[in-house]
């Protein structure tokens, strides 16, 4: 590429950066965070990418195609650009974007964030002048230098699991002038050489709150995560740390999530034929009690069942031909729903009777009017982690 060509592709990256910082940064309290957006360039964090292709596999997976500036130059910078989350990795294999091949099928493991739920997330940390910042998962490094460009690289501490992910980063960083205290380390550890922090903002799920997090804070401090499960339920907690080391704060609103860190994600489960051959006989359940909260794509079933994968922390959900199977692979215990007709019935098996668990979170969440979750709080203490609201029992998230 010519210099001439370069500095025309900066020109039209500019323009594509004000452009994404005007619609981003039209959400009221957002207006503080214009100069940082079209300040950033995001493409020098994303040099290649996938997105999924318009026509799938005949398999019906997900076929990746990589873009980078090499292969498709507009539509990498206009992609990078756009208020959408850039698929950075696959099956946390790190691609040759010198020499990228597309992917049918495979996880997602690494990617950078649509920039409006980076501003989210920054925004909901409650963020002021002077505080110190760690970041739990530094993925591409565009988040990183946002709260760079808006605080200062002396206020932020970013960490990444991933080597390669963490050279690339903290390459586009340096590159461009932000020098924030970088570390390859498990975030769920936190990083005591920089703590104590007046804020942890995470990147990542968690299935618990490490409470590496809340020695780490000081009193006062908030910590900002996106609580995950194995149900792919996802509800957010903004939760203040107090003097005797507990923490509590409240849900807030909406469907973010993030990838589950590592370390929390699904064990498998084995073939739920065998779970099945350990069942009872059916008893039938209320048509309330079916898998609406499973299936239905609203809001408000998304958060019934992160309230259910909540009361039922070690337990998955798996459909095969018409069966849905909750499966806990730590107690040995089961449970499956069929439909016979209009009537679901379910068979159970095992120390924990898992589907009357989930009858008494439905039931408990319809009479107290199906609250949403800013309604709840969460609190992280010696006993564990619970969600808390006035109408309901108590969900002990362990």
């Amino acid at each position: 590429m010519t210099s001439a060509s370069g500095a025309e592709l900066e020109q039209r990256a500019q323009e594509l950066r004000d452009e994404l910082a005007a619609v981003v940064t039209r959400t009221e309290g957002f207006e503080g965070w214009h100069h940082a957006v079209s300040a950033v360039p995001r493409h020098r964090f994303t040099p290649g990418f996938f997105l999924p292709a318009e026509a799938p596999p005949p398999q019906g997976m997900t076929r990746w195609e990589p873009v980078t500036s090499r292969l498709s130059p507009e539509r990498w910078l206009t992609a990078a650009y756009a208020d959408q989350t850039l698929v950075t990795q696959l099956d946390g294999e790190e691609p040759d974007w010198e020499a990228p091949h597309p992917h049918d099928g495979g996880s997602p493991t690494s990617s950078s964030t649509l920039p409006s739920l980076v501003l989210r997330m920054w925004q909901d940390a409650d963020l002021a002048d002077g505080q110190d910042i760690l970041e739990i998962g530094t993925g591409t490094g565009y988040s990183t230098a946002l709260a760079c460009e808006r605080y200062g690289s002396a206020a932020v501490t970013s960490l990444e699991v991933d080597t390669r992910r963490l050279e690339q980063a903290a390459e586009a960083l340096y590159g461009l002038g932000y020098a924030p205290d970088l570390a390859v380390a498990d975030g769920l550890h936190g990083y005591w050489p920089s703590a104590p922090f007046d804020r942890i903002v995470a990147a990542c799920s968690v299935r618990t709150v490490p409470r590496a997090w809340l020695a780490q804070t000081r009193p006062g401090g908030k910590i900002l995560t996106t609580i995950g499960g194995w149900q792919f339920a996802f509800g957010r907690a903004l939760l203040t740390v107090h003097d005797d080391g507990t923490a509590s704060g409240p849900l807030l609103p909406g469907t973010v999530s993030f990838m589950l860190a590592r370390p929390h994600q699904a064990p498998a489960f084995g073939n739920p034929a065998h779970w099945g051959s350990l069942l009872a006989d059916a008893r039938p359940t209320p048509a309330q009690h079916g898998t609406d909260w499973l299936t239905d794509a609203t809001v408000e079933a998304f958060f019934t069942r992160f309230l259910v994968q909540s009361a039922l922390p070690t337990t998955q959900v798996t459909t095969v031909d018409g069966t849905t199977y909750l499966i806990d692979v730590t107690t040995g215990s089961t449970a499956a729903l069929t439909s016979d007709g209009d009537e679901p019935h379910v068979r159970q098996a095992g120390p924990e009777r898992l589907w009357e668990r989930v009858e008494h979170v439905l039931e408990a969440h319809a009479a107290a009017g199906r609250p949403g979750p800013e309604a709840f709080c969460l609190t992280v203490d010696a006993n564990g982690q619970h969600l808390v609201h006035p109408g309901m029992p108590v969900i002990s998230m362990r």
